[in-house]
């Protein structure tokens, strides 16, 4: 019994990093211009819409914007074995105009 409950919080808190992952992903779509779903549809197309982050990018209109630098955001894809999208995300990185 009580493998399953801590089974249970291990599938919980996975899923809210997951879904802080996705938040910093729309967060640096945004910050940068960019189409969050193009950008997941490039790296996954034989993916059905992200349902998560369509609901977090109908919520992230109302959030403050931070500033999430490009190696930041290509890291913690990594971490979450997102590497499709990370490749995508640094051939973006290197048509994006360079801040000075």
């Amino acid at each position: 019994m009580e493998f399953k409950n801590i089974d249970e919080q291990i599938i919980q808190k996975y899923q809210e990093d997951e879904q802080l992952m996705i938040r910093l992903f729309v967060q640096w779509c945004s910050n940068n211009e960019l189409n969050p779903h193009a950008l997941y549809g490039r790296a996954y197309p034989d993916q059905q819409e992200n349902e998560t982050m369509k609901k977090i990018i109908e919520e992230a209109k109302f959030e403050d914007q931070i500033d999430i630098d490009n190696e930041t955001m290509l890291d913690v894809l990594q971490l979450f074995g997102n590497d499709d999208l990370a490749f995508i995300l640094s051939d973006e990185i290197e048509r994006l105009p360079k801040k000075q």
